[in-house]
């Protein structure tokens, strides 16, 4: 049964990794130029993709942990614009399944692979300064407010919003379809991940029924799990970190082989070490278990991205800024991985590193 289920994640991967280098790697530079198109999430999902952690009833490929990482390595490694909206629906399959509830109809279209979910949760980190709020109603909620940021804004169907009670801070994530009450004035303006559709989004007075509503938790609780989330390095760092060591390895100039020789091991350790904590941190219960460590090691992805991708740069010289070459691109994408999910401890480490 294990053996089997083995080979059936082999062959997966060899799937999502022949699209990959097929489909989205050579046309990465004109989907950062004109952002990814709705024939991509059919793609997707003709692969699995869109829920793959989703149990076999529904049609989903209950994939595991370590597969699921190098889906998340591929294809950040090949288009990181296609990663980020992909990346906004993929864990919520899984995330639904874990919870063991009845669904509702709106989850079981997630369970099954038949809509993309957009996401907006990062507003609660700002609470009380800036967050969506939530009032109780009848049999639900109702969502009011502005998500600051939400990719594959056109192509998704439903957010994932987490909003807050301010009067009890309960903050309370759900389902919540697109429709009438969810505007936005167009993509933002990025100068990284430009392609990815992001949007600013605004609910006005947007109901939700109970049976949409994920979790409720205290706002000490939602921290402390989104402390756990922030803190890590995580798979696409190392898909990114693979597509520019391969392109040093490649180039014909003199020591960007011997650039990508010195750093190669130096990933690998990181990514072990990274994977590792996380494992552990998510078997202790999540949260703040061993945080220096985990915060150290995500620094330490960041500071080796940045070096790659500057070696990449300089050995493309004049080329790799223009807008024809993956240089330039593939060094805005670690400017983004530098800034995604940054919470006051992670700007912390961060500053410090570069202090020292």
């Amino acid at each position: 049964m294990n053996a089997a289920h083995d080979n059936a994640n082999d062959e997966f991967l060899v799937r999502v990794r022949d699209y990959a280098e097929q489909v989205l790697r050579p046309a990465a530079l004109s989907t950062d130029r004109t952002g990814v198109l709705a024939d991509r999430i059919d793609e997707l999902g003709g692969l699995g993709l869109l829920n793959h952690l989703a149990p076999t009833e529904f049609g989903g490929l209950a994939i595991d942990r370590d597969t699921d990482r190098r889906v998340h390595e591929i294809i950040a490694g090949a288009c990181f614009n296609t990663w980020l909206v992909w990346a906004q629906h993929a864990p919520l399959a899984g995330r639904i399944a874990a919870a063991g509830a009845p669904v509702s109809a709106l989850a079981a279209q997630i369970l099954r692979g038949e809509l993309l979910l957009g996401a907006g949760v990062s507003d609660v980190r700002r609470f009380p300064d800036h967050y969506v709020v939530a009032r109780k109603a009848a049999d639900g909620w109702t969502f009011d407010g502005t998500l600051s940021w939400v990719s594959g804004w056109g192509l998704n169907s439903a957010l994932t919003v987490a909003a807050v009670e301010p009067d009890t801070e309960t903050v309370v994530t759900a389902l919540v379809p697109v429709g009438p009450r969810t505007r936005s004035t167009g993509p933002l303006e990025l100068g990284a991940v430009a392609g990815s559709r992001t949007a600013r989004v605004h609910l006005d007075e947007v109901f939700v029924p109970d049976e949409n509503v994920l979790t409720t938790q205290s706002l000490d609780q939602a921290r402390i799990d989104d402390t756990g989330t922030a803190s890590d390095a995580r798979a696409h760092h190392f898909g990114l970190a693979e597509t520019i060591l391969t392109e040093l390895e490649r180039s014909t100039v003199p020591l960007a082989a011997d650039v990508a020789a010195t750093w190669r091991p130096r990933v690998a350790e990181i990514r072990s070490t990274a994977y590792a904590l996380a494992d552990e941190a998510t078997a202790a219960g999540t949260g703040p278990h061993r945080l220096d460590e985990r915060l150290a090691t995500k620094v330490a992805s960041g500071e080796a991205l940045s070096a790659i991708s500057r070696a990449l740069l300089i050995a493309r010289s004049g080329r790799g800024l223009s807008g024809d070459d993956t240089a330039q691109l593939h060094a805005r994408s670690v400017l983004f991985v530098l800034v995604q999910g940054q919470t006051t401890d992670v700007r912390r480490a961060q500053l410090a590193a570069l202090a020292r």
